[in-house]
């Protein structure tokens, strides 16, 4: 898409990006309205929360579970320099699925701020996240919780994929919990190959890779 052509298709008021996250999650969820929560929440530390908002959808594939999505990892708004760009701004926004968690008492919220944690690693340190990387968490995922889930791999979300949108490529990068030994396993041998082995083998009992923070080798 030139920059001509793209300002005739939209205007300033476009949330261009945005609206290109919405309609690939409208092919999965249909006309569900997820849970939205905006910035700031009250568990924001560190500056300014970087990712503009979260939404919760209720899946019952596989197992039920909660679909987060991040907006603010590519280019949201309208921006006639990006337009037809090979990335939008980063190429990804994260995806999250999580087995409802006990103590959770509703939504989720400490997800958002693993979610904005990593986001602003990115914006600081301008390195950028691909599918089959992996980060230990030094400690449980969900911080004051028990959970043997100490670690995140990145991979394409399996239903969301990527999207091309007005502003260039967007790849929904799930992140998937990995439990003590996982990452050490991945730790004594940190190759993409390894993980991309890792998550193939949790695929085969848990083929949306579904977070459990109850899970345990």
């Amino acid at each position: 898409m030139t920059k001509e052509e793209y300002k005739k298709l939209f205007n300033e008021d476009d949330a261009v990006g945005w609206l290109a996250i919405d309609k690939q999650l409208e092919s999965i969820y249909g006309t569900q309205e997820p849970r939205h929560y905006a910035p700031p929440l009250h568990f924001a530390i560190g500056g300014e929360d970087p990712i503009d908002g979260t939404s919760i959808y209720d899946s019952e594939k596989q197992v039920a579970h909660l679909h987060m999505v991040s907006y603010g990892m590519s280019q949201l708004y309208y921006n006639e320099e990006q337009a037809g760009g090979e990335f939008s701004k980063w190429g990804f926004e994260f995806t999250f699925r999580v087995k409802p968690f006990a103590e959770d008492n509703g939504d989720p919220t400490w997800a958002i701020q693993v979610m904005n944690n990593l986001a602003r690693y990115v914006f600081e340190s301008k390195r950028w996240f691909e599918p089959y990387h992996f980060v230990p968490a030094n400690g449980p995922i969900r911080l004051d919780t028990a959970t043997d889930i100490v670690g995140l791999a990145f991979v394409p979300d399996p239903e969301l994929g990527t999207i091309q949108t007005p502003h260039g490529e967007v790849t929904f990068l799930q992140m998937v919990g990995l439990t003590t030994k996982e990452v050490e396993r991945l730790l004594a041998k940190p190759q993409t190959g390894e993980v991309e082995k890792l998550i193939n083998e949790l695929r085969l009992n848990n083929p949306l890779l579904v977070t459990d923070l109850d899970r345990v080798d």
